[in-house]
């Protein structure tokens, strides 16, 4: 009769059993270890019975698995069934065992066969996978990363997928010693494998599993860094603005790249890729999201890099080019009729964000080029130019006395509603704009001043409130400041009036970390990859 159904139904005996077989194991010092074979074969074949065999082979087969080497793959392949099993709580069992089969050459197998049952819907059962494969990373992290990455470069989808968010939240978590130099490189060298081919949201993952390295926190490795996303960005292309996938790849690379940026590591080819095909096509650009201001997030973008920019070859073209896209954005003054009124025209609207960005760039850009105002640009055109800031400038006056008086007294909660959060970036916004366009007014210009763009978080709101922003009208032929009272003044009032609710349906959403949402399905704008059918491939 079978050993499993001589010892079906009867639990404990198949355990005092199979124990006692182990004392034997371990009493016995000769090497004619194979004699006790037929022991081990009995716990193997618990597999196939009753659920109480099923649990105690699920125990017992990892712990005598090292005595029979020649019956390694049976043991493993057995304990596999007991993975696969449909009552849950042996899955369990049987998952929580298998680190103890990770030795020797086993750990890529054992790490192969975790990471494909990381695609479990069971949370409890998907927690000891992690588990699970984390005990195996401190017993060879490079084995381990072996089996998670051979997934996937070739498991099926939601194993790929599963595994790169493992390695995203949880290689920054495991010890020096485990992530050690060599299996940092190991790592670093396989995500360039895997980022061959890779949607939107898989490398924004791989982006922070490689950022995360503590072997790539030097100016070297940050350039590596930045080497991999211009890979990625496909900066030797020109831009199709009416390609919604194209327009999203480019916004998801830079935004990755932006942390990586520094004094030593330049944004110099993205800057001059804004400034040759995004900024020319500005207005044609297809947003990856109906939500989504379009012009407003690469101005931004561009804003952000432009700090870091390098040597330029094309420095004149490209300062050209923001200063041409500044002049659509800085509207001339309303025509006036012969007795000084308005013609009854439109007031033109002052677009303040898209002004503070691409005064920014401007600015910084500037520093490089001081002299770009004086001899690159025609004396009509500098008139003209001169003209626009002026005329915005005394609009801008309008806003940051409203926003003051609007904001005078209010400090803690009352500067945390919603409306509230909205005037205080906004007069963020028009102090950063008030600041620049003075820089430019100076004979010859200057590029001295310093802001900080008013979607970074440096400084809280209540300090904003307090700090009394400068409000000298910005007049070239002006000699001396005069104090601005409290409420406008009419004829203040009559160059610009800003309308009630502006602030929100100009300012949007200012806060960085909200920005970068990803298009569903894979092969939307970073490649497409085959679907795989691969079943169980352990």
């Amino acid at each position: 009769m079978h050993p499993v159904v001589i010892w079906a139904g009867r639990g404990a005996a198949f355990r005092k059993h199979c124990q006692a077989r182990a004392e034997l194991l371990h009493s016995d010092g000769s090497p004619e270890w194979r004699q006790h074979k037929d022991a081990y074969q009995v716990i193997l074949d618990g597999v196939k019975g009753g659920p109480k065999e099923k649990r105690l082979a699920a125990q017992f087969i990892p712990k005598f698995f090292s005595s029979f080497p020649d019956m390694a793959d049976t043991a493993i392949n057995a304990q596999l069934d007991l993975c696969e099993d449909e009552d849950v709580s042996i899955r369990r069992q049987a998952i929580k065992e298998l680190p103890r089969f990770a030795t020797g050459d086993n750990i890529l197998r054992v790490s192969d066969i975790l990471t494909q049952l990381l695609q479990t819907d069971d949370s409890a059962e998907f927690n000891q996978v992690t588990s699970a494969l984390i005990s195996i990373f401190k017993i060879d992290a490079k084995g381990t990363l072996g089996g998670l990455f051979s997934q996937i470069l070739q498991g099926e989808d939601i194993v790929r997928e599963r595994a790169i968010k493992f390695l995203a939240g949880k290689l920054k978590t495991l010890p020096e010693d485990v992530m050690t130099k060599e299996v940092e490189e190991y790592v670093f060298a396989e995500t360039k494998k895997v980022l061959e081919d890779v949607t939107g949201e898989e490398f924004v993952l791989l982006m922070r599993v490689v950022s995360g390295l503590r072997v790539l926190q030097t100016v070297s490795g940050r350039q590596q860094l930045v080497e991999l996303v211009v890979e990625q960005a496909f900066l030797e292309q020109a831009l199709n603005p009416a390609d919604p996938d194209t327009v999203d790849r480019l916004l998801q690379c830079t935004r990755q790249a932006l942390p990586l940026f520094s004094k030593n590591v330049h944004s110099t080819r993205f800057i001059t890729y804004f400034c040759e095909h995004v900024l020319p096509n500005l207005s044609e650009l297809t947003s990856p999201a109906a939500e989504l201001d379009i012009q407003l997030e690469v101005l931004k973008l561009l804003a952000e890099m432009s700090p870091f920019c390098g040597d330029m070859d094309k420095l004149e073209s490209n300062l050209n080019m923001l200063f041409i896209k500044l002049l659509e954005f800085m509207p001339l003054p309303p025509e006036e009729a012969e007795n000084g009124e308005n013609t009854g025209n439109e007031e033109p609207k002052l677009q303040f964000s898209y002004v503070e960005c691409l005064l920014f760039s401007f600015h910084q850009l500037g520093k490089k080029l001081p002299d770009f105002l004086i001899d690159k640009v025609d004396a009509e055109q500098l008139k003209d130019f001169k003209i626009r800031l002026q005329y915005f400038a005394r609009g801008l006056q309008v806003y940051i006395r409203q926003l003051r008086v609007a904001l005078q007294g209010k400090t803690g909660d009352a500067l945390k509603t919603d409306e509230n959060k909205i005037k205080v970036v906004a007069l963020k916004i028009t102090n950063n704009i008030n600041v620049l366009i003075k820089d430019l007014f100076h004979n010859p210009p200057s590029f001295k001043s310093t802001v900080t763009l008013s979607w970074k978080p440096v400084q809280k709101a209540e300090a904003l409130v307090a700090k009394r922003p400068s409000t000298d009208t910005m007049n070239p032929g002006a000699t001396a400041k005069k104090p601005i009272p409290a409420q406008p003044r009419r004829d203040a009032r009559q160059i610009y009036n800003p309308p009630s609710g502006k602030y929100s349906a100009t300012i949007g959403n200012f806060n960085y970390e909200q920005r970068g949402g990803f298009r569903g399905g894979r092969g939307r704008g970073f490649g497409s990859r085959g679907g795989r059918s691969r079943g169980r491939v352990y």
